[in-house]
């Protein structure tokens, strides 16, 4: 089964050209050119006390006729709930959030916030999960991030894809228990491709990664000025699960 997916970190739907409004129509625009069937989303606001946080998960899923799962991380400054969120052509079976321990000590020069890592299982194919997550700025972050979702894959007996802004450049030794266990979709890319910030991008920070018994067709990030990150996109073929019957 061929499926396309999408890992956009969208700014909580900012407008980073005019940089005076939020509208989500501009997220559910690139994920409906991109014909995307199953997007990750990082920095996304969900209902609150505050009027600016509104349901941004539901609001883009029902623009594009979607099923959708919200996983909050945080309630920011009392505002209302900050996350991940994914988005899915095909109907979610189970979503769950499991919350990334915050460091005991916090020493670094460094924007602390929790994070956490968003599963999905779905049943189309041989059944598959994604994850999806926000990886933290300061490098004990970054570490209680990729021990939480090692544990978790590591538990993983069917195909799955991890996705979203993970802070760090590819090159960055931290990754390296990823990169020992899952395939990188760049490596298909046929030059450089860069993720942030959108108008001028400097590095890759933004990722989509596959267990090895999926099959990466193509990837690309392609230059969508919406967020202050660029998409990143990728065609992946998962084994169908053929049932005999009359």
């Amino acid at each position: 089964m061929i499926i396309k997916f999408m890992s956009f970190n969208i700014q909580h739907g900012f407008d980073f050209v005019r940089k005076d409004r939020i509208d989500l129509s501009l997220t559910a625009d690139a994920i409906r050119k991109a014909d995307a069937d199953i997007i990750g989303l990082n920095e996304m606001r969900g209902e609150g006390p505050d009027a600016d946080y509104t349901d941004q998960t539901k609001a883009i899923a029902d623009m594009l006729g979607f099923h959708y799962y919200f996983a909050k991380a945080i309630e920011f400054n009392n505002k209302g709930p900050y996350g991940n969120a994914i988005l899915s052509r095909y109907p979610i079976k189970q979503a769950e959030t499991f919350i990334i321990p915050d460091p005991v000590i916090k020493d670094e020069p460094a924007y602390y916030e929790t994070r956490c890592i968003l599963k999905a299982d779905f049943d189309v194919a041989a059944g598959f999960s994604v994850y999806v997550s926000h990886f933290g700025l300061a490098v004990s972050e970054k570490r209680n991030a990729v021990k939480t979702l090692i544990q978790l894959i590591d538990k993983q007996e069917k195909p799955y894809v991890f996705m979203g802004d993970l802070n760090m450049t590819p090159d960055n030794e931290l990754l390296q228990p990823i990169y020992n266990r899952l395939i990188d979709t760049a490596n298909v890319f046929n030059n450089t491709k860069l993720s942030f910030p959108s108008d001028q991008p400097r590095v890759k920070i933004d990722y989509i990664f596959t267990s090895k018994d999926i099959r990466v067709i193509s990837a690309d990030v392609p230059s969508i000025v919406v967020s202050d990150h660029r998409p990143h996109i990728a065609v992946l073929e998962i084994k169908e699960l053929y049932r005999s019957g009359c």
